[in-house]
């Protein structure tokens, strides 16, 4: 035989044999070890690493690049993560989970066809940064969360067609993310409503969706009943304002940011007030409490820090039973004037003079007045007068005083009115306690019927603008107060929700207020603690 030649890799290891002499004293494990650590470099020099290879599932066909899965139950997951294609037919998955495809970050295309998918989560296709042609198409689907294509930065085909869609405003996010995305879509048609059933989704214009929405949840009660309820602004921070009758007094509410509630601030003896009018003039604070007997009064705040006190007894002669006031401005003063209910009494027009709140003028005597609402109409001062005795009367301000102007037709029996405006046009809300409250448009000379609402046993009806939503609440004595919504097409208030529980025990007025981004309802209760709403603004296309 002739001579063995050792082989580089024996060579190698007779050499690294012999220098391991020097740890022989380390024994049998420690040589072991020893050897296994080199032979595992040994096994890995200049081989690169690369990914583990995935396997086939067994419901799917596979080449080097895609796979076709057909009839499997669930999601298929061992596929190479250097997969670019994959399709999925007929398969048992009725929810896609968020991340569904985070092990194949490379695909290109992915396909679903005819599947029954009830559930497709936000940001199931997250991690597909590569992914660009996308097919929904044919998978019953009714609706498509809103983030669905969240980080799909490089899609440049996507296919809705042949689903279920419903076109509510579920869908009102993907028309509007249609012409702002880099691809081509087949959204396909709607299958209902049935007023936009077979429409294409194309076709759609997004403006004519309707996804907004307003509720109002309890929030917190103010133990004591009242008859009125203002807000005002005094320093750059928000107030409200209750009148009190049985506690007598005018109660100040602030916020409390460190409770996130309301809490007293300040309280004016007023004992049978029926109303409590603020008005803020610089650094001053007036508020005018108009009481049943003892006289009404005018209190006072010269600067910030201080208390308000009691500075004016107001017209003693002629409020004699006052039943409501408000805050008007006339030539660029401030005035307030007071409805008297009393047949000895007259309702007063009060303006300042001086320091002070004097009569300028007596209104709609022996009529035994029951509200009065300062308005413009045709860019002139106007006032309404409601009254147990007739009809309501129209004044407009001419020669500095207020002339008769007209009455308001086919409202009989209205304890008390409001007006708001909305797209040009001045509304006018007319409480009746028996009969329907009505909604009535001035025409520009006269107030006419737009809408009649059953209201038995209502003291109220108050138009309120809560941010963008023109808002009216009919409370009543008997039933659950109702809340409607002005719709801005039908120029008509719609029905949108009762208010409580708690349920309100026979409202007399209602106030909102903007605190800490927060909007707030007030409703003052005769017989009842007033209770506080908060508003919330709901998307409906979320």
């Amino acid at each position: 035989m002739g001579d063995v030649v050792a082989s580089p890799s024996r060579a190698g290891w007779a050499e690294r044999s012999s220098s391991s002499a020097g740890v022989r004293g380390m024994g049998g494990p420690g040589i072991l070890l020893l050897l296994l650590l080199l032979l595992l470099a040994e096994a890995g020099a200049g081989v690169a690493w690369r990914p583990p290879k995935g396997k086939c599932p067994l419901s799917c066909s596979c080449s080097k690049d895609s796979a076709l899965c057909e009839g499997s139950l669930d999601l298929p997951e061992s596929f190479s993560p250097t997969l670019l294609s994959l399709s999925l037919v007929k398969t048992g998955v009725t929810q896609l989970k968020a991340g569904s495809f985070l092990r194949v970050p490379s695909l290109h295309l992915l396909l679903f066809t005819s599947n029954s998918f009830s559930v497709i989560e936000d940001d199931a296709f997250a991690g597909l940064s590569h992914l660009q042609y996308l097919s929904l198409a044919n998978n019953h689907l009714e609706t498509l969360p809103r983030f669905l294509f969240r980080g799909l930065e490089t899609l440049t085909h996507v296919d809705l067609r042949g689903n279920q869609f419903q076109c509510d405003c579920r869908v009102l996010w993907l028309l509007q993310w249609m012409p702002t995305v880099n691809a081509s879509v087949g959204a396909g048609a709607c299958a209902g409503p049935a007023a936009l059933a077979h429409r294409q989704l194309r076709h759609l214009d997004p403006k004519t969706f309707k996804c907004r929405a307003i509720e109002l949840s309890w929030f917190q009660t103010i133990g004591e009943s009242a008859l009125g309820v203002e807000s005002f602004s005094y320093q750059g921070e928000p107030h409200i304002i209750l009148a009190q009758p049985f506690a007598g007094r005018c109660l100040i509410l602030t916020w409390d940011y460190g409770l996130q509630h309301f809490r007293p601030e300040e309280e004016l003896s007023a004992p049978s007030v029926v109303s409590c009018k603020p008005l803020v003039l610089g650094l001053r604070l007036f508020v005018l409490a108009a009481r049943l007997w003892g006289g009404s009064q005018l209190w006072s705040r010269p600067s910030p820090g201080l208390r308000l006190a009691p500075t004016q007894a107001l017209a003693p002669r002629r409020l004699l039973r006052p039943n409501d006031a408000e805050l008007l401005w006339l030539d660029g003063q401030p005035c307030f004037v007071v409805a008297d209910a009393s047949k000895a009494g007259s309702t007063t027009l009060l303006c300042r003079d001086g320091l002070g709140f004097y009569p300028r003028q007596s209104l709609h005597a022996w009529h035994r007045d029951t509200d009065a609402e300062a308005l413009e109409l045709d860019g002139r001062p106007h006032l309404l007068l409601a009254s147990a005795s007739q009809r309501p009367v129209l004044f407009h301000w001419f020669g500095g005083r207020f002339e008769r102007r007209t009455d308001i037709p086919e409202a009989e029996d209205v304890y008390a009115t409001r007006h708001f405006q909305a797209g040009g046009d001045v509304f006018l809300c007319l409480t009746r306690y028996i009969g329907d409250s009505m909604v009535m448009r001035w025409d520009g000379s006269m107030f006419r019927l737009l809408q009649q609402l059953p209201s038995r046993g209502s003291h109220v009806f108050q138009p309120l603008l809560i941010a963008r939503d023109q808002l009216a609440i009919l409370g009543s004595d008997f039933a659950f107060s109702q809340v409607f919504h002005l719709e801005p097409d039908k120029g008509l208030l719609e029905p949108l929700q009762e208010l409580g529980p708690p349920a309100l025990v026979a409202p007399r007025a209602f106030a909102h207020i903007t605190m800490a981004n927060r909007r707030f309802l007030f409703a003052a209760c005769f017989k009842g603690p007033t209770q506080i709403y908060q508003v919330h603004e709901l998307d409906l296309s979320a």
